[in-house]
């Protein structure tokens, strides 16, 4: 059966393991992966820790993303966008060795996400309930260019959803996905510039830390969409 955690603790007790396991509407977890216990030499246990901050923005024109991310032996900074009407999708991603120079938050309700090198700028903030997107990327796509500035709000009472689950005997996997934040700001590829209003703009976040096996898999889905109504629906 699948469990409601409804109690705020840390994530890890002592000895390393899941101080709780099941879902909530809610972040209630504090992420401390230093109490992580699954190599005997633990500075090599960084190596394994994986961790992400991952951003979709949905609008009439487009699909845009990014992500910061530490995989613990090497970063990865990637930002991809679609057209819809043309279907052209383009994607660039950095490898940054050991993950230096990106600084990922705790925990998914505060603080900024950020790498900044001389080829890209990403910057993500969270305060309250805003969340603000920037990229610059002048090289993407050939000096194409892509950048954005983009604000997401959760609405009052907006509800997350929320993973607390093991894997094997010490690994474990902590996920957060938010869904259906408004959208407002810019984003500028080349030449073409869409600005985004939040009657027709929708923001994600799938935010992600753990610890898992050396194969993995991953099976999931989500959506995010407007309900209208007219005055024949009433």
């Amino acid at each position: 059966m699948q469990t409601e955690l409804t109690q705020a603790g840390p994530l890890l007790d002592s000895q390393g393991k899941l101080a709780q396991v099941g879902w909530s509407r809610h972040p209630l977890l504090d992420c401390n992966l230093e109490n992580a216990r699954f190599y005997t030499l633990r500075p090599f246990q960084r190596f394994r820790v994986k961790r992400w901050d991952y951003y979709a923005v949905f609008t009439p024109q487009r699909f845009f993303s990014a992500t910061i991310a530490d995989l613990g032996y090497a970063g990865n900074i990637f930002v991809y966008t679609l057209d819809f009407k043309t279907g052209e999708l383009h994607e660039e991603g950095l490898v940054i060795p050991f993950g230096s120079g990106i600084k990922l938050e705790r925990n998914p309700e505060a603080g900024e996400a950020s790498f900044a090198n001389d080829k890209v700028k990403l910057n993500f903030q969270v305060d309250g309930d805003k969340r603000r997107l920037n990229v610059h990327w002048a090289g993407f796509n050939n000096g194409r260019g892509i950048q954005a500035d983009i604000t997401l709000r959760t609405l009052p009472d907006h509800e997350s959803m929320n993973i607390i689950i093991p894997i094997g005997a010490k690994r474990f996997y902590d996920n957060t996905k938010i869904n259906c934040m408004p959208a407002q700001g810019y984003i500028q590829y080349g030449d073409q510039r869409e600005d985004l209003q939040p009657e027709t703009c929708v923001g994600s976040l799938d935010w992600g830390r753990g610890v898992w096996e050396y194969k993995s898999f991953w099976n999931w889905a989500r959506a995010s969409g407007f309900y209208r109504m007219d005055a024949t629906s009433v």
